[in-house]
């Protein structure tokens, strides 16, 4: 499938801003399943200079500084993207969720150096016995860990609703666990909680996702949104990514753009800024398949 993808962000000031440094991570991941065919980043105020290098988990980051006073804004990410389906292996052959963990721990199975940083508490994601008991009816003794994980996948989906007025992008996943209302960056977070209380790697991902009318309507130009899922480290078979907010393994209406140990490590624009008053912010994601 191959998708043309525009993500535009304005930023509107009450008062003017005489500086601004930012990062930005909107550029869509190369991986074995997905290719960034071209990417184009338009920034208004122009900046004088724009660097680009890779952070520590692989992912673009594009940095720049406005030093001239502006009151607006924008920034306009183009991207064409290709993607194939994943290889998902069968749940049940991967390996006993308990293997993985003593494996990473023991460092006796592959890659687990790489992984090892996805097992560990983050800046908004802490491991508890919290998280380790809603885990546990999906990871009973010897279950394979794949099938563990997309079980506590759907067990997310079931038990909580969206609802993007109960959190914020700083909301601790303990809070959306006590409350089970959030939005997909909550879910993924609950659900990575989960996995590292029990001893898995599991790492955030940030993309998007195409979204399909429903039957009858007109697809809506801008109607998209970026959304976030996880992944989880299954051994032999590598990351597996996972969606709890619709409750499906990710295929190719998914496509990444960062992955890091949560939110933070990912956030598509980061930056600060002297003076402005009060702001607005208005964002605009279309993902058009192109075939």
């Amino acid at each position: 499938m191959k998708y043309r993808i525009v993500h535009s962000t304005s930023y509107q000031y009450s008062d003017s801003v005489p500086v601004c440094h930012n990062q930005l991570r909107l550029t869509p991941r190369e991986t074995a399943y997905t290719n960034c065919t071209s990417h184009r980043m338009l920034i208004r105020p122009t900046p004088g200079h724009v660097s680009r290098r890779k952070d520590w988990f692989g992912n673009l980051v594009q940095s720049f500084s406005l030093d001239e006073s502006h009151r607006k804004l924008l920034l306009t990410a183009t991207s064409r993207v290709t993607v194939s389906p994943q290889v998902v292996p069968d749940a049940s052959q991967t390996p006993k969720w308990e293997d993985v963990v003593t494996g990473v721990r023991n460092q006796t199975i592959n890659d687990w150096f790489d992984v090892t940083e996805f097992v560990f508490d983050s800046s908004l994601v802490s491991r508890g016995e919290t998280f380790r008991e809603y885990a546990a009816d999906c990871f009973m003794p010897a279950q394979p860990i794949l099938a563990g994980a997309v079980m506590l996948m759907s067990k997310i989906f079931r038990e909580f609703k969206y609802d993007p007025r109960a959190t914020t992008v700083v909301t601790r996943p303990g809070e959306a666990l006590a409350q089970k209302h959030g939005v997909c960056q909550d879910f993924a977070h609950v659900a990575i909680s989960c996995l590292r209380s029990l001893g898995l790697p599991a790492r955030y991902v940030s993309g998007y996702l195409r979204t399909i009318p429903p039957p009858g309507k007109e697809r809506l130009v801008g109607a998209d949104a970026s959304h976030a899922w996880f992944s989880v480290w299954c051994g032999e078979a590598g990351w597996i990514d996972l969606d709890p907010t619709n409750d499906k393994v990710c295929g190719i209406d998914h496509i990444p753009i960062a992955w890091g140990r949560d939110y933070s490590d990912v956030a598509p624009i980061r930056g600060v800024f002297t003076g402005g008053g009060k702001h607005t912010l208005s964002v605009s994601v279309d993902v058009e398949p192109l075939e």
